[in-house]
């Protein structure tokens, strides 16, 4: 199947999950938001997103896509460093048109893998996982699972997980700036006007989407040491 073995296939599958993956982190941008200004609907949305049968589909699927994008994107990484071959050491200096994302992004991709296990151990376990088993999180002021207005307290009250956050976030940035316009043009759908266009559109867009993201950490660290329930 040429999705499987084709180098072209590969980037296309890379191309729609990633796609698809953005989408869903403006979901929970515009869900963590909600978070901001009422804990209560915050938690309102929590419930509906608890251990029903939905929200279980829904991220199977996620985590189908985020493996595959994972995946794709490691054997992408080697396929391209074969070709390279010893050419890759020969190469002093960056050429001002390529971005520095672009050739990093292996390290970006290992930065965001391990905040995204980190923000699982956080979160997704002290929620739907416990929902699911019947456990309680044994975490300070955490009412139950569906108490994710608490359970973001709680976290970015802890300077060392706002730290690691922010560094996550860092990362997701350069990732989806290079991402975006890269998909775009993997899919046929650039061009010399719409490339520009395509970068400048998928800059903001990350910057929004990463900012959101940014707020709440920083909102509820803030709120912590004001001491601000």
């Amino acid at each position: 199947m040429w999705l499987i073995n084709s180098p072209i296939g590969r980037k296309v599958v890379m191309s729609v999950t990633g796609i698809c993956l953005i989408l869903f982190l403006t979901f929970h941008a515009c869900m963590n938001v909600v978070a901001l200004f009422s804990g209560d609907a915050y938690n309102t949305i929590c419930e509906l997103l608890g251990d029903n049968w939905y929200a279980l589909l829904g991220t199977a699927g996620l985590a189908f896509l985020a493996v595959c994008h994972i995946v794709y994107a490691f054997i992408l990484t080697a396929q391209n460093r074969r070709a390279r071959g010893e050419q890759r050491y020969e190469v002093t200096s960056r050429r001002p048109e390529v971005e520095w994302a672009s050739q990093n992004m292996l390290v970006l991709g290992i930065i965001i893998i391990l905040g995204l296990c980190l923000h699982l151990y956080n979160f997704w376990a002290n929620m739907m996982l416990a929902e699911l088993t019947g456990c309680d999180p044994s975490i300070a002021g955490v009412a139950g699972p569906t108490d994710g207005a608490a359970l973001i307290a709680y976290t970015f009250s802890q300077p060392v997980y706002v730290v690691l956050y922010i560094v996550w976030l860092v990362a997701l940035w350069f990732h989806l700036t290079h991402g975006f316009w890269s998909s775009m043009q993997t899919l046929g759908w650039s061009g010399k006007v719409w490339f520009p266009r395509w970068k400048c559109i998928g800059n903001i867009y990350a910057t929004l989407l990463i900012l959101c993201f940014l707020a709440v950490v920083l909102v509820f660290f803030f709120k912590s040491l004001c001491g601000v329930a």
